[in-house]
């Protein structure tokens, strides 16, 4: 995967994110900065997420804020899978591989790059979900069913929440309905 920057509008609320994609011989980057509208507060959340080659999380940091709510988070994956959330242990996610933000679309080309699946392929995945706007990390499993070369059927919680997803060549979600929208998506 070559660098790739995109910008989204959120369609759910006022706001835009914007992410940089990149790797190097150590592994893959996720850089972006979300600005959005909730329940009538402004928010600010920056996060850089570092993945292994194979886009296996190792760490995560979010900041920002939330109305007058500072927000500093620091996630660290360690030995055996073990999850960490600002140095605090979170037993509920061991052996996720991926790292979900709740308030973003970029996650969803972690699973996506690392199963490469094909057309009518359906993997399952077990993420640590970092919810917003409570920043707690807790265990989300997942569903992801390749339709074809630009469609992704997005499944968790139990089939509860469903939502096909068009993609670009790398895995990035170019819409997630009901919640984004690409508007630029330049390969670098």
């Amino acid at each position: 995967m070559e660098d790739h920057s995109i910008l989204w509008r959120r369609i759910d609320t006022s706001g835009h994110e914007t992410a940089r994609v990149y790797g190097d011989e150590d592994g893959w980057y996720l850089d972006g900065s979300a600005i959005f509208l909730y329940e009538g507060s402004p928010c600010r959340l920056e996060y850089l997420i570092e993945c292994d080659p194979d886009w296996t999380t190792r760490s995560a940091t979010v900041d920002g804020w939330v109305g007058e709510h500072v927000i500093e988070h620091e996630i660290t994956v360690g030995e055996g899978g073990i999850w960490y959330l600002d140095d605090q242990e979170i037993k509920s996610v061991e052996g996720c591989l991926d790292i979900d933000l709740n308030f973003s679309p970029i996650t969803n080309l972690l699973p996506l790059r690392r199963l490469n699946l094909k057309d009518g392929d359906r993997e399952s995945v077990s993420a640590a979900w970092l919810r917003f706007p409570s920043f707690e990390l807790e265990r989300l499993d997942q569903s992801y069913s390749r339709i074809d070369g630009s469609t992704v059927k997005y499944e968790s919680r139990g089939g509860e929440f469903v939502r096909e997803l068009k993609i670009n060549d790398s895995g990035l979600v170019l819409e997630y309905p009901d919640f984004w929208t690409a508007e630029a998506d330049v390969t670098n």
